[in-house]
């Protein structure tokens, strides 16, 4: 399973990628193969305000309809528009090309409540 070491993640499998005051936030490699093929993605809109650990987006698979949700608080300044037509990137690429949103961070501090890719490696032999 594929946990990059310079991300921070959710107990919801969600990750942000820090950058300067801005986050881009995605699913993880175990939650898109948790979910099986992917169908259709609702995301935010440019503009919405995220607060951390509300759902900010529905992603649908043949299996299950999901929430997604922020790992940290901010304002959406982009999304991933290629999802609109091509939702399989979550599952090909949870990490590169299949990212949902980016947002302008709105706290630093909460990056204290995520886990690191070692903490979140031990969650999920806690959670097997």
């Amino acid at each position: 399973m594929n946990i990059p070491t310079s991300l921070l993640y959710t107990k919801e499998h969600e990750w942000i990628k820090l950058v300067g005051n801005q986050g881009m936030i995605g699913i993880t490699d175990y939650a898109q193969a948790a979910l099986g093929d992917v169908t259709f993605v609702e995301l935010p809109k440019v503009g919405d305000e995220l607060r951390q650990f509300e759902t900010f987006a529905t992603i649908e698979s043949v299996k299950a309809v999901s929430d997604v949700y922020a790992p940290m608080s901010g304002k959406v300044v982009k999304v991933n528009e290629r999802l609109e037509t091509n939702p399989e990137l979550i599952n090909q690429s949870p990490y590169e090309e299949g990212w949902l949103a980016v947002i302008e961070i709105a706290d630093e501090s909460e990056k204290d409540n995520l886990m690191t890719a070692e903490e979140y490696r031990k969650y999920l032999e806690e959670e097997a």
